[in-house]
């Protein structure tokens, strides 16, 4: 076992399979004391179990580390609240906060039923929120910890996932306020878009040139956990890692402006914007016709 986490307490959601089991171990493996949270639930949501839970303590337990179960659904504001206090009541405190729980109902748009929306904006949306907004409250006493939060590439938007995709959206803009608004009380806050193999991600819809393994993830996450990232001022970030590949997304920005001195019409707007102001593409509107093409054959197209 390494010490990278050394005494700290770390609540990981999700944590029964996938990433968010990889992220558990690692933590525990470098000397974290860890909370581990699943619903237990298919991928769409549905079966929930507590043995998923169990079975990770378990292996924590076998490799000399120490771990607590907690089976609640955290997309309830009791569920979340649950998870920190498991943490404050086992160990005395809470360092970390890492939130993977999340499910997929996917649909196009114009198909996509309430049921299936409702879900995943609750599970992978407010799932971070109950779990950020009670680890917020005792951190900010501390006066330290860490939230990440775990998106998406997809946050980009999505052609069948526009409930995942919207709330992976949410989640980058959630990890920026709590970064903004917990700086003064020494709390850092990130987010992660993985690629990795998954049963999540088995079914995207084109071959991905660039991707990993879970454990690939857990060690960026462990890295954002610990007091060297902290102190090397990592907060307010959105992370890719892919296999070998660690990369930063942009902050919003405004890219080109324009100004009208009496102001404007729909008539001055058509004549200055194009020019002026322009368009920003989409980088994955030029993969759309791939995409259509290969779910014709039946195939995927690379990435």
């Amino acid at each position: 076992m390494g010490n990278f986490l050394a005494g700290k307490v770390i609540a990981v959601t999700g944590a029964g399979r996938g990433i968010g089991r990889a992220v558990a171990l690692a933590a525990a493996a470098e000397g974290a004391k860890v909370v581990v949270n699943d619903y237990g639930v298919a991928v769409d949501g549905a079966s929930p179990t507590s043995e998923v839970a169990e079975a990770v303590v378990k292996e924590i337990e076998a490799a000399g580390g120490e771990a607590v179960a907690v089976a609640d659904d955290i997309s309830t504001m009791a569920g979340g609240q649950r998870v920190v206090d498991t943490a404050v009541r086992s160990y005395g405190r809470i360092d970390g906060a890492v939130c993977v729980a999340g499910i997929l109902r996917e649909r196009m748009l114009f198909n996509m039923t309430e049921e299936e929306w409702d879900p995943v904006v609750a599970t992978h949306l407010k799932g971070t929120f109950t779990v950020f907004r009670a680890a917020s409250a005792v951190m900010r006493r501390q006066r330290s910890g860490t939230l990440v939060g775990f998106t998406s590439g997809n946050h980009q938007g999505s052609v069948s996932q526009a409930n995942y995709s919207a709330a992976k959206g949410g989640i980058v803009s959630l990890v920026r306020s709590a970064a903004l608004g917990l700086h003064k009380y020494g709390v850092t806050a990130n987010a992660v878009a993985p690629v990795a193999r998954t049963r999540m991600s088995a079914n995207v819809p084109r071959e991905l040139a660039e991707i990993g393994e879970p454990e690939d993830v857990a060690a960026l996450v462990v890295y954002l956990l610990s007091e060297r990232a902290a102190a090397q001022g990592v907060t307010g970030q959105v992370y890719t890692v892919a296999g070998p590949k660690i990369a930063v997304w942009a902050q919003p920005r405004e890219l080109r402006a324009a100004y009208a001195v009496d102001g404007w019409t729909p008539e001055t707007i058509a004549e200055f914007l194009p020019g002026s102001v322009g368009v920003d593409p989409m980088p994955m509107l030029s993969e759309l016709a791939a995409m259509e093409e290969a779910a014709r054959r039946g195939g995927r197209p690379n990435a």
